[in-house]
């Protein structure tokens, strides 16, 4: 749960991040996504690893990483500083997840256990992601921003007390040594893509960013040229044979950007847009929670009575209305509307990561248990962060157009240029200069920014659309590929 947060409770914060280590709108991204880009790059890494030393030691090891990294990110004096200490949260949290889910692939052998310890894995990770803001929200109504980091420190030490006694130790007899070169490549590959899309969304297209951007995806394809080869691979190509492995993976990556990508803008137009506080903001979100909470707990229940394929499909479809009712919301308001939108998303996606994930993990032996739930998390991570920086630049260029031309002129360039870099730069312009133009200003910035919402909106909404035609008719496919009996 704490891992999940540690991707959203810095969502309300961003506000007070801008004031008082005043980054750019691109540091302003990293600080939001680079967590994610880490727990992606590494996943694979931590998830082998884990297999080969043990899944017990390493999420011991990744805990007291975890909650040193959070005391030094709460202390953070600089924008650079935050992001370096959000890059080490990352890398010290891409061990929790391989670690606990392959642990209940090995302790669970019942099916029915399993598909319902899965769903309360599932419903606790999305439960901290989901009530990251409003937890956020609690502690920035009374502490300052780091207070949010120090959150994870009492459940990290928590688990480095009880872990030793309740959790069972579990590892791959035959694993083995780390391939180093696999580790590096994998790494250069996804930071250089990442680099040269966010460069690409800051800068626009220019021979840089496309040459950074050509290099990753080669030093990808040789990653997966060398798994090929491998006795012991950093990445088991051999699970993508599997249609229902693919599908699942498929519909989760997918789900997974549409639902971080239109998240950022959720928080921020509650709290800068509709004015909510901090805590007011968070506990608009608490609907969104509760309802992946029941939706993750329902899908095993639901999985007993349909298909694998009825489930994705329909819950991707349902997601997907949820997004369009969100598209709706204006810069005027609609909480009701907004909170009606985030429940049908939830009770959409929640089945769809549940069943998903139990079918990645379940198409791979036991002893590679963690490589597999490392893949379906880097799928999920990845396409996370990867929805951030992508919906938030698409976003924030939206936003920069519909501001362009009607900024007063009355309103100095340097000041202007500001307000065009995030709309809480320009909520704070309008509230340091009372007046008409100031005014005007605000009110400009949160309709430019309600269509910045309403796009990313309805690109979710498709996204998923397209993530549930494909993953039915994969599994469809293999279905009528099986001989009959």
């Amino acid at each position: 749960m704490v891992y999940a947060m540690d991707l959203t409770v810095l969502n309300l914060a961003l506000p007070a991040i801008s004031i008082e280590l005043a980054p750019s709108s691109s540091q302003l991204l990293w600080i939001v996504d680079v967590y994610g880009f880490m727990v992606a790059g590494f996943l694979i890494t931590m998830g082998t690893l884990g297999d080969r030393i043990g899944r017990r030691k390493l999420l011991l090891i990744g805990a007291a990483a975890f909650a040193l990294a959070s005391v030094i990110a709460a202390f953070s004096r600089s924008a650079t500083m935050l992001i370096l200490m959000r890059a080490l949260l990352g890398i010290a949290g891409a061990t929790l997840a391989p670690s606990t889910m392959s642990l209940i692939r090995n302790m669970f052998h019942d099916p029915h256990q399993r598909q319902f310890a899965i769903g309360v894995w599932m419903a606790s990770f999305s439960l901290g992601g989901a009530i990251g803001p409003l937890v956020g929200g609690v502690t920035l109504q009374f502490y300052a921003w780091g207070s949010v980091f120090l959150l994870a420190v009492p459940v990290m030490i928590l688990l480095l007390l009880a872990g030793p006694a309740l959790l069972p130790e579990y590892r791959d007899p035959v694993a083995g040594q780390i391939d180093l070169l696999s580790v590096a490549l994998s790494l250069c590959a996804v930071l250089a893509i990442v680099y040269g899309c966010k460069q690409i969304a800051a800068h626009g297209l220019g021979w840089l960013p496309v040459l950074t951007i050509s290099a990753g995806s080669m030093v990808g394809m040789l990653f997966v040229r060398r798994q090929k080869h491998l006795v012991y691979p950093l990445l088991d190509l051999t699970l993508f044979r599997q249609p229902a492995f693919r599908a699942a993976i498929a519909a989760y990556a997918l789900c997974s950007l549409a639902m971080f990508g239109v998240y950022i803008f959720i928080t921020q137009y509650l709290q800068l847009v509709l004015e909510f506080s901090p805590l007011h903001a968070g506990l608009a979100t608490l609907p969104w929670a509760l309802a992946f909470v029941l939706g993750s707990l329902v899908a095993p229940r639901l999985a007993r009575r349909y298909s694998r394929a009825a489930i994705l499909a329909w819950g991707l479809g349902s997601a997907a209305l949820g997004f369009v009712m969100l598209a709706w919301v204006g810069e005027s308001g609609g909480v009701a509307l907004l909170l009606a939108s985030t429940i049908v998303m939830s009770l959409g996606m929640a089945p769809v990561f549940t069943v998903a994930n139990e079918m990645i993990i379940t198409a791979a032996p036991p002893e590679r248990a963690g490589a597999a739930s490392a893949l379906s998390e880097t799928s999920a991570e990845f396409s996370g962060a990867l929805g951030i920086a992508i919906f938030g630049s698409i976003g924030m260029a939206i936003y920069r157009h519909a501001l362009a031309g009607q900024i007063p002129a009355s309103i100095p360039p340097e000041a202007a240029s500001n307000a065009l870099e995030t709309l809480a730069a320009a909520v704070a312009l309008s509230a340091a200069n009372p007046g008409a133009d100031a005014l005007a200003l605000r009110f400009a910035a949160r309709n430019a920014f309600a269509d910045a919402l309403q796009a990313a909106a309805l690109a979710g909404a498709a996204i998923l659309v397209i993530a549930g035609l494909a993953s039915a008719r994969i599994l469809r496919r293999a279905a009528q590929s099986r001989p009959s009996r």
